[in-house]
């Protein structure tokens, strides 16, 4: 399943959930039309279909093969654009040598 397969599925199965089926369907006319959809897109449809309990929902309804090709498709796409963010305290020239800080 490609991403816009995916996002068309998010669609089909929010019908209880607006919120979702609205980002899914965003997403999905970005796809169609041959955009880039931006990984904060994403990111919320995955937030908010975790947070809603599609993921849940379609995990029970469907099985984990087919739950995976469902979502798969999504967190790669997050995994290969969103930034990491470090939880390491970031360093300023004044701090002193970063290599004998504390």
């Amino acid at each position: 399943m490609n991403l816009a397969d995916a996002t068309l599925m998010f669609r089909t199965e929010a019908a209880g959930y607006p919120a979702v089926a609205e980002i899914a369907q965003s997403a999905y006319d970005r796809l169609v039309e041959g955009e880039e959809v931006d990984y904060r897109v994403l990111d919320a449809l995955i937030a908010e279909a975790s947070g809603q309990g599609l993921l849940r929902a379609l995990h029970r309804e469907y099985g984990p093969d087919a739950y995976d090709a469902i979502i798969m498709p999504v967190l790669r796409e997050l995994g290969r654009r969103k930034p990491i963010r470090s939880a390491r305290p970031a360093w300023s020239p004044g701090d002193g040598d970063p290599l004998t800080a504390a």
